[in-house]
């Protein structure tokens, strides 16, 4: 991402006391000055999205906005301002990233209407089938399979360019709760170990003291469904690659000064339930009541691309992918020639 340094989109201001108040809060001469200013900013965002290759959830913005002047501590403020924006018409709704979890199935497709354009989308589909035959699994001539967890979906659409070439499977880790995305892993693991490959799990996600404690949880939460699925956990190698403090520090992101957790507290009051266990006090010791959210990394998309080919290259060679492309080359051969046989009987 290029930094378009003219830019300074710090947010636009504006009390929220009553319209007219005599203390100090918006009159109706502020609301042109304000309306002028919000949408220069709404404007800046559109400016910075049209050179992004990759999706960015409201939170996300925040962190690029970081690098056009956006206070820290305007954050939450930033977030809610950018979906309200996007309700009222000021920015496009998609200039945000969709919850994949909320996508509606099963939606009407319409054909062109004329039947000559659609054959011919047809003849044209038949002409290029062979690039999507995939007769036997990339994963085969790998000594291990790899999939990837993370914990933002800002993450899963950095991150996604870098998986496909791979056939990482590539997981938010907001859909961990669901029982059967789980079960669906487990059991993909399963099915690869008794291939006798090394099953590995990627995982990146926040600087805090769950993060940073984040492969006991997963392995835990995978053994509690052991019975169910069949597999166990044991031999699984769960890798977390970011986001670290090294990774932070030489790329100077965002240090969050709080331990909010998405239920609720702060797990550095003492009265939260979990202040005293020692993966908290331990994270505290070393590194305050701060955290890093895996958010950060859209600001530095670049460094954050090569942060996740780097885990995936530990396990999994550089020119795997252009060997498997090799590998298809003579089944596809194959069903082109197979294609053209049925076509010919047809005529």
């Amino acid at each position: 991402m290029t930094r378009m340094t003219k830019l300074n989109l710090a947010i636009p201001k504006r009390h929220n006391t009553r319209l007219g108040s005599t203390r100090g809060g918006p009159t109706l001469e502020d609301l042109p000055r304000y309306e002028a200013a919000l949408t220069t900013w709404c404007d800046g965002i559109r400016q910075i999205q049209s050179g992004l290759d990759f999706d960015v959830s409201s939170r996300g913005w925040c962190y690029v906005l970081e690098e056009y002047g956006l206070s820290k501590g305007d954050f939450d403020t930033a977030q809610r301002l950018i979906n309200d924006c996007r309700k009222d018409g000021h920015l496009p709704l998609d200039i945000c990233s969709e919850d994949d979890r909320r996508v509606a199935e099963h939606l009407e497709y319409l054909d062109d209407p004329d039947p000559k354009v659609r054959a011919q989308a047809i003849v044209d589909d038949i002409d290029s089938a062979d690039q999507d035959y995939h007769p036997h699994s990339f994963w085969q001539a790998q000594d291990a399979y790899v999939e990837m967890l993370v914990e933002k979906i800002d993450l899963k659409s950095l991150f996604s360019v870098v998986c496909e070439p791979f056939h990482i499977a590539l997981t938010n880790n907001a859909g961990w709760g669901d029982l059967n995305s789980r079960a669906a892993m487990m059991k993909r693991f399963a099915d690869w170990e008794a291939e006798g490959k090394r099953c590995v799990l990627l995982y990146c996600g926040d600087h805090d003291p769950g993060g940073l404690h984040i492969s006991e949880f997963i392995r835990s939460n995978m053994a509690d469904l052991s019975r169910a699925v069949g597999w166990s956990p044991d031999n699984l190698v769960i890798d977390r690659f970011g986001l670290n403090v090294a990774f932070i520090n030489r790329h100077r992101l965002t240090w969050i000064d709080n331990l909010d957790t998405s239920k609720g507290g702060s797990l550095d009051d003492r009265n939260h339930t979990d202040h005293f266990k020692p993966y908290v006090q331990s994270y505290i010791k070393q590194f305050g009541a701060r955290k890093v959210e895996a958010n950060a990394l859209v600001s530095r998309p670049a460094a954050g691309r090569k942060l996740c080919r780097d885990a995936i290259l530990k396990y999994v060679p550089s020119d795997a992918p252009d060997q498997y492309q090799a590998t298809l080359q003579s089944p596809r051969r194959k069903l082109r020639a197979e294609l053209k046989r049925l076509l010919k009987g047809l005529e």
